[in-house]
């Protein structure tokens, strides 16, 4: 099969890096377009992230010759490659202009960026949970004009550690009402060079900015329907969360305890819990996409999982580890769960998203 030829905007960055390291061997995408900052534009790419390659121990020999072009001319990605994935580190109304003249281009964008997250014709997918969400992209494309480029986004990173399990149950017939959520969030989340290390070490910071917000509502969007070309959110869970940035290099953890919307004699049993977790499969492992996960749920016993080094590489980095299922004295259940942040929750879940838009034929056409 020929492969599809990609960009990556904010090739430069942290988060552009683990993109054009993850995609170096993929077996439908190829890495022909590199664009950044204008600093950084006219350069060969490993010249332009040499002294700051973070990713591995050697830049990708696809990318490495690349030149640098500038992410704020999207007319230059013409004829060089088919979409891009959006890293882009800007401010957020520059980003959604952006990502829209790509789009005005005729170049889809897959995003990691969250300018987009609250744009209601785009959809923000976790491909487990709302592919249906896709069907909006035609009103998007009617709405603005556009003949063949479109949005789509992936959410914040922090909501991976408990969206599939909470979407494992609604789907299975428990609804939830509520959600206590406290995050455990790696210092890659900050990006580079990130939080300064002496306020990590020998620390806990109990703030980060906006990333309560991003958590308490865009799961509300995820569970969301399309309707009349926009997407609706759920009415529930309410979610009332608390975000810390910890010592950790990759993994973000959070505690959760959850109440069920039904009658007593109606909600799961912790065995049950388990099982329906478990047994958990959905679009993307129905299409066997390659990134996907086997088992994008798995569920530990001992008594001290799941840890960030031992269990954030589960699944390729792409499952949700989950351990210390308990009953909670305040709401129904609580647990303790995990995802890989940089890898689930951001460049390898916005392939992943990628991989879903081909799979659905969005990128036929191209």
């Amino acid at each position: 099969m020929e492969k599809i030829k990609v960009g990556v905007l904010g090739a430069t960055g942290m988060v552009g890096q683990r993109y054009v390291k993850l995609l170096e061997n993929h077996p439908w995408f190829e890495v022909t377009y590199v664009a950044a900052s204008p600093r950084s534009a006219g350069k060969l790419y490993k010249d332009a992230v040499s002294s700051r390659w973070l990713i591995g121990e050697n830049i990708p020999a696809g990318a490495a010759h690349l030149t640098v072009e500038d992410a704020n001319s999207p007319g230059r990605a013409l004829g060089k490659c088919a979409f891009v994935f959006s890293a882009l580190e800007m401010d957020k109304d520059a980003i959604k202009a952006l990502e829209a003249a790509y789009a005005a281009e005729g170049i889809p964008v897959v995003s990691n960026a969250s300018a987009n997250r609250w744009t209601e014709d785009v959809p923000m997918l976790v491909p487990e949970i709302n592919s249906s969400h896709l069907d909006v992209i035609e009103a998007q494309k009617k709405h603005h004009g556009w003949s063949k480029g479109f949005i789509a986004v992936k959410p914040n990173c922090s909501l991976q550690t408990y969206m599939m399990p909470l979407h494992a149950l609604v789907s299975a017939g428990y609804p939830v009402k509520r959600m206590i959520v406290t995050t455990l969030q790696a210092v890659s989340g900050a990006g580079y060079p990130g939080v300064p290390s002496f306020d990590m070490i020998d620390n806990i910071v109990p703030y980060i900015g906006g990333e309560e917000e991003k958590t308490e509502k865009e799961c509300l969007k995820i569970l969301g329907s399309v309707k009349d070309g926009k997407i609706e959110n759920a009415a529930l869970p309410l979610v009332s969360s608390t975000c810390t940035r910890v010592a950790v290099v990759d993994g973000h953890t959070a505690c959760v305890s959850l109440e069920f919307d039904l009658p007593e004699d109606k909600k799961p049993s912790l065995a049950e819990i388990e099982n329906i977790w478990t047994a958990y499969r959905s679009v993307p492992q129905e299409l066997n996409l390659p990134s996907a996960p086997e088992h994008p749920i798995v569920v530990r016993h001992e008594e001290n999982r799941p840890q960030p080094r031992r269990d954030r590489e589960t699944e390729k980095g792409m499952a949700c580890v989950i351990g210390r299922l308990r009953k909670c004295a305040v709401f129904d259940v609580k647990f303790v769960a995990l995802s890989h942040n940089t890898k689930r929750g951001a460049a390898l879940g916005g392939i992943l998203n990628a991989e879903l838009l081909k799979a659905k034929g969005f990128f036929d056409s191209l």
